[in-house]
């Protein structure tokens, strides 16, 4: 079955079509080639593009050989997948404007490449602010970049996004 152009998802959605220029976003397409990471935090099986899958690997386990637990919350995530979150927070009440603040639009969503993974440490609530207090951000902050992974959305970010520490995204460039 073919995916509905975003201008479809938009409509269904809410989103203005606008969205992305105002400040200008960049879309992403999702990755074709992915491989299992393993589990994240809820059990659920979790893929990245195969190069920021080897740098996620290698650079967990070199924070693990200093003592720092980086788990895995969400890697890859499809077009299709964007927009049904999308979908549940609406359905909860939430709407539109607040829900852009905190997710993107489908299409724009780094994970759509693969590359974009989000990450937890035990001992601390995953998804909130507070995970920059952590020994796991810290460790991150300095040692990310050698594995080629870089803070997204850090404050004040060029995008307008929210703040989102926990929130990496790799590149081999």
């Amino acid at each position: 079955m073919p995916k509905p152009p975003l201008a479809l998802l938009f409509a269904e959605l809410g989103i203005h079509p606008d969205y992305g220029t105002r400040p200008p976003l960049p879309t992403y397409t999702e990755s074709e080639a992915l491989e299992s990471i393993g589990p994240n935090i809820l059990g659920r099986e979790q893929q990245l593009a195969p190069g920021s899958a080897a740098a996620w690997r290698a650079m967990a386990s070199r924070a693990a050989a200093d003592a720092v637990r980086l788990l895995p919350i969400s890697g890859f995530r499809s077009v299709e997948y964007q927009a049904q979150l999308i979908r549940n927070k609406l359905r909860a009440g939430q709407v539109i404007a607040d829900i852009l603040c905190v997710n993107v639009a489908p299409g724009y969503s780094q994970h759509h490449t693969g590359n974009a993974i989000d990450i937890a440490t035990p001992g601390s609530k995953p998804l909130v602010e507070e995970f920059e207090t952590t020994v796991a951000f810290d460790w991150l902050t300095r040692h990310a970049g050698e594995f080629g992974f870089r803070l997204s959305y850090p404050r004040d970010n060029a995008e307008g996004l929210t703040y989102e520490p926990w929130h990496w995204y790799w590149s081999d460039a």
